[in-house]
């Protein structure tokens, strides 16, 4: 038999490891609902700017402390003027204008609902990889996409239909996990020379700059009062939601393929959803299950591999 450095079979090691796998993931998972919480309830108080601004500004800079000082995240670059020029306007642009559409959804919209709509964002991220095809890929790519969309629509149908002030938010929500997906492929484009962990460092601080004097202009006009509680909760998204749940994906993308861990992004909605609701007595909507349900089916129709699950032969060809 088999056996690793534990003395245990290779059998066991690989489920042993899984399992941790798979709980670190939940816990990530637990601690986004929270941060997406505590978003939620710091800009009842604070401009939702400078909500998120002074967040990624500090994790920013936490996370290039630690990866200068710690082999916590591992190896480290070097920063060329090139790269520095594509870490500003490709990763900090872009999460930053993610950020302002964020906070400014959850002021308006429910947790729920936002992180629903961010659970969309796979489906988005496969319609901007190829145009349409006469071929079973794009055929499972578009239909993915109407699904999600469907999901989207029952969520955006009650405030459309009514005129009610949270349509604001929840167009701010669909903008949001368009601008998620537009990141993730700057990401890719900067993971090209820099691992997970730097181009994270690197484009939190930088978007925390750039969102900076829009920030000041909040603080002058509406203040932020700097009570003990709503400090722990920003200290809270920024290690739990920012450096601890990273930390937990990342580690996992080290081990799993990333389809097999962007599953338990549709987690998400549903930590959430039951933060927001014991924690802010957020009611559930009528609509959240029917939309889960459709955006859940469009994403993993999407991500599905079904030439492993049919066989080739029994797809049909371009």
């Amino acid at each position: 038999m088999d056996e690793g450095k534990t003395g245990l079979p290779a059998t066991v090691q690989r489920r042993t490891n899984h399992a941790s796998i798979a709980a670190g993931l939940c816990f990530a998972v637990f601690l986004w609902g929270g941060n997406n919480t505590g978003v939620k309830y710091l800009v009842k108080f604070w401009p939702p700017i400078f909500t998120g601004c002074t967040r990624f500004l500090a994790a920013g800079v936490l996370f290039c402390v630690l990866l200068r000082w710690t082999k916590i995240f591992g190896e480290t670059h070097a920063v060329s003027r090139e790269l520095n020029r594509s870490l500003w306007w490709r990763g900090g642009l872009s999460l930053g204008l993610y950020i302002l559409a964020f906070n400014w959804a959850l002021k308006f919209s429910s947790v729920s609902h936002v992180a629903l709509y961010l659970g969309a964002s796979p489906v988005w991220a496969l319609l901007w990889e190829g145009r349409p095809q006469r071929s079973w890929q794009s055929a499972q790519r578009y239909g993915a996409a109407a699904l999600a969309f469907c999901g989207v629509a029952v969520l955006l149908w009650p405030a459309l239909r009514r005129g009610t002030g949270s349509a604001p938010g929840e167009f701010l929500g669909v903008a949001c996990s368009v601008l998620w997906t537009h990141f993730g492929r700057q990401c890719r484009v900067l993971g090209r020379d820099l691992t997970g962990p730097e181009v994270s460092a690197h484009t939190f601080w930088r978007a925390g700059v750039l969102l900076a004097p829009f920030s000041l202009v909040e603080i002058l006009l509406q203040g932020a009062p700097m009570q003990t509680k709503l400090l722990s909760i920003q200290l809270f998204c920024i290690l739990g939601g920012g450096i601890g749940a990273f930390a937990l994906w990342n580690g996992a993308l080290r081990y799993w393929k990333t389809s097999q861990v962007y599953l338990f992004n549709n987690l998400i909605p549903l930590s959430s959803m039951a933060w927001a609701h014991f924690c802010l007595d957020e009611p559930v909507t009528p609509t959240f299950w029917r939309a889960m349900i459709l955006i859940g089916a469009g994403v993993l129709l999407g991500q599905a591999n079904w030439e492993k699950f049919f066989g080739r032969r029994w797809l049909p060809t371009e």
